[in-house]
């Protein structure tokens, strides 16, 4: 706490109220209230923030775990989890947008959708994925951007017998997104993001963080406007560029439930360095 709340760190955010007013509470609760913990002893200490910046390696993180037990008496099948990631970019970075869109254009979800028929049944991983692999119960893209870096993923679930086949399946849908990119996907895909954006700053508590987390990360707020107009400014080149410069990094791998047949970290490495994203294949002299 003393380290890391201090005046400098903090954004103070308001929405729907006059900006005087917000000054005059920001006075009335702040201006010379000592915090509880700056004591003698702590400020003896003086600050230690560590504003290093991260370095993005990859790697590999297994759990072994029985999931069969997860939900008895249900029609849950036992499943098996895995993430494949790759290092994307900072939120501040040019390709930000570009890598936003992408992770509309790749969409994903669960081979079963509450959410209505048709619901984002365009996007790669369900074109491409989840109507073409009966085996594959979810596929969902994921993007998180920090200050200094960040992370592409695309999670999905299996039977646990199947886990090699997943790996090669995503790791060629990350190969395919820096290959040809159709005009219409593309489209449909900035639309979403757009339309996303819009919706979600309906609600007063989104709009209320978005104007904390962007002046708190870049010292000023752009408009949902500026947003959509970046957006739309977004190429096929653009979201090739972006993939491809992706794939020139290690891969992050995180599995989970029984992963007797998951395969080794070097064997994805090499399968991410192949043409065809095909794992090397292993032979034996013995039958088992």
């Amino acid at each position: 706490m003393y380290n890391h709340f201090t005046p400098s760190r903090t954004v103070l955010a308001g929405v729907g109220m006059p900006h005087e007013k917000l000054m005059e509470y920001a006075k009335k609760y702040f201006e010379g209230v000592t915090p509880v913990w700056d004591t003698p002893e702590t400020l003896k200490m003086g600050r230690n923030f560590d504003g290093s910046i991260s370095q993005y390696t990859g790697g590999i993180e297994t759990v072994e775990r029985d999931m069969s037990n997860v939900a008895p008496g249900t029609p849950i099948p036992d499943l098996a989890h895995a993430v494949l990631a790759l290092e994307s970019c900072g939120h501040q970075h040019p390709d930000f947008i570009a890598f936003a869109v992408l992770n509309m254009l790749m969409g994903g979800g669960g081979s079963f959708s509450a959410g209505g028929p048709g619901k984002g049944m365009y996007t790669r991983l369900y074109l491409n994925v989840l109507n073409r692999f009966p085996w594959m119960y979810s596929a969902t893209a994921i993007h998180h951007s920090y200050a200094d870096s960040g992370i592409f993923c695309i999670h999905a679930s299996a039977d646990p017998g199947m886990m090699r086949e997943l790996v090669e399946v995503i790791i060629r849908e990350f190969q395919n997104m820096a290959k040809n990119i159709e005009q219409s996907e593309l489209s449909r895909a900035k639309k979403q993001l757009q339309s996303m954006l819009m919706m979600n700053l309906e609600a007063r508590p989104v709009v209320f963080e978005d104007l904390g987390r962007q002046v708190l990360a870049t010292g000023v707020r752009k408009n949902p406007d500026e947003f959509v107009r970046m957006i739309e400014r977004v190429t096929a080149e653009d979201v090739r560029r972006a993939a491809s410069s992706m794939l020139l990094t290690n891969p992050s791998v995180a599995a989970l439930g029984n992963l007797a047949a998951f395969p080794d970290y070097g064997d994805i490495q090499k399968a991410f360095a192949s043409k065809d994203g095909s794992l090397p294949r292993k032979f034996s002299l013995f039958r088992r």
